[in-house]
């Protein structure tokens, strides 16, 4: 039942809707995948060229002993990871596909592929210009290279403007949006209370956000792989059991991504625009390259090097996007869950549902829906810890040391505020979260970009000196391994 038009939450609803509508337009749109394509050429393709590299530093060497920082490469990827794999890989590519048709995953995609060179670009910057707190820990991240690099006034605003951005934007994308999702596939699969829901989240999380990144680190460096792992088996399972409805996955995909989407079962249709804002909008919210954030991440990894960190944290990107969000994509269009509507209401299927449904429809009995409850659920509460060290960093950079603390406490709060939202009566509640998520990204994503764009020089001289850097130690290794030059053979 649709709430009625003098509602507060509806009206709010509305509004909100409308911002997210402006801030998310063309403009936007046309700066983040452009600033991904221009770093992609200025990198000459480093995504392609570095990738099996990167995967390389990321999960088999782990760790540059003896370097400064405060966690290990491994840790900081996991934490950014934790932040990025999220309800935007389960509802978010639903909700994608549900409005703006399959060709949404194909612009998802494409913001994936060069959002790579973004997140490296983030990446170099913020180890570049991070500087040792009064507590002795790393803090990095946009609102300092945009402060530090590109100076000046403008640097300093854009920086200010970032960190509120962020700081604001943490209580959505990181937080609410989080508990709401997992507390409304609780009570859809489960009847579980979203007010118990919120409750759990906000203990558990409290339980780690106020150790600090230290703690998240260590946690996150076991938690994620294993609820990445458990969502991906169960993707593929889903997968194999309907490899008949493989062939029409990249036909939809690629032909609704170029043309406007015809309606069809319980898809109303989309125009070519819709696909497009929903495919970028949402790989945005899911990867948030462009939005900085993982820069903060990577400010606190241990390492002697921009480079190195970078090409680590660019494989969370790939890891998020082309892996996770495509094998969500996958399975919606397999099982044809995207057509179906609900028979109860008549209404088509979108966000979590809509995924659930899928999952349902390819597996035997309840075990479908099951793994997308309990996916939802580890995902965020994984998001849930990693923004908390986002909006920690960005409350610190604008109030000091002093100000964690309060925040920490205000964002395990805000925890439950999400799930509870759900007990209010009607519809509008876990929409206007979503709407207030979107406006937050887009605004955090304006300052962030334009920084990218004044240091994209800082970015390239970085990569051109670690590469002959690398080059040289490479060719120094195999002159001494040589025969000729060995000293024993002299």
């Amino acid at each position: 039942m649709q709430d009625a038009p003098s509602s507060p939450l509806a009206a709010a609803q509305d509004y909100v809707g409308e911002i997210s509508s402006w801030v998310w337009g063309a403009p936007l749109l046309i700066l983040l995948v452009g600033t991904g394509l221009y770093l992609t050429l200025l990198l000459r393709g480093l995504q392609f060229r570095e990738l099996g590299y990167s995967l390389r530093l990321a999960f088999v060497d782990r760790r540059e002993e003896g370097a400064e920082g405060d966690i290990s490469h491994f840790q900081a990827l996991m934490t950014a990871l934790a932040a990025t794999v999220g309800t935007g890989n389960i509802a978010g590519v639903a909700s994608a596909i549900a409005v703006g048709g399959p060709g949404a995953l194909f612009w998802m995609w494409v913001t994936g592929v060069v959002g790579m060179a973004t997140k490296y670009a983030e990446a170099v910057l913020a180890v570049r210009y991070r500087i040792s707190d009064p507590r002795g820990q790393m803090a990095g991240g946009p609102m300092y290279y945009l402060s530090r690099g590109v100076g000046g006034r403008l640097g300093k605003t854009l920086g200010f403007l970032f960190a509120l951005f962020a700081a604001i934007a943490a209580f959505g994308i990181g937080n609410m949006v989080q508990s709401n999702s997992v507390a409304d596939a609780l009570q859809s699969s489960f009847g579980v209370n979203p007010t118990l829901t919120g409750v759990v989240t906000a203990v558990l999380a409290g339980a780690v956000i106020l150790g600090g990144i230290r703690s998240i680190g260590r946690v996150t460096a076991v938690f994620v792989p294993v609820m990445i792992g458990f969502y991906i088996i169960g993707a593929l399972v889903v997968l194999a059991i309907n490899w008949r409805g493989l062939d029409d996955i990249f036909i939809f995909v690629l032909r609704d991504a170029f043309r406007p989407s015809a309606a069809v079962g319980g898809f109303v249709g989309a125009t070519l625009m819709t696909a497009v804002r929903m495919g970028v909008a949402r790989g945005v919210f899911s990867n948030e390259s462009g939005l900085g954030t993982g820069g903060i991440a990577a400010a606190a990894a241990q390492t002697s090097s921009p480079v190195g960190q970078a090409l680590v944290s660019m494989t969370q990107t790939f890891i998020d996007t082309i892996v996770v969000c495509s094998l969500t994509g996958f399975t919606i269009i397999a099982t044809g869950a995207w057509v179906q509507v609900d028979p109860g209401t008549g209404a088509a299927f979108t966000g979590a549902p809509l995924t659930s449904l899928a999952f349902s429809t390819g597996l035997p009995g309840n075990s479908g829906g099951a793994i997308v409850a309990v996916g939802l659920a580890l995902f965020a509460f994984s998001t849930i810890l990693g923004w908390s060290y986002y909006g920690e960093k960005a409350f610190e950079y604008l109030l000091g040391p002093r100000a964690i603390v309060p925040y920490r406490v205000a964002f395990v709060l805000a925890s439950f505020v999400g799930a509870w939202v759900l007990t209010l009566p009607g519809t509008a509640g876990f929409d206007l979260v979503w709407a207030f998520a979107d406006v937050m990204n887009g605004l955090m994503a304006f300052p962030n970009l334009v920084g990218l764009l004044l240091l994209s020089s800082v970015v390239a001289a970085e990569t051109r000196a670690y590469r002959a850097a690398r080059d040289a130690t490479r060719a120094a290794a195999a002159t001494e391994s040589h025969p000729r030059f060995r000293k024993d053979q002299i």
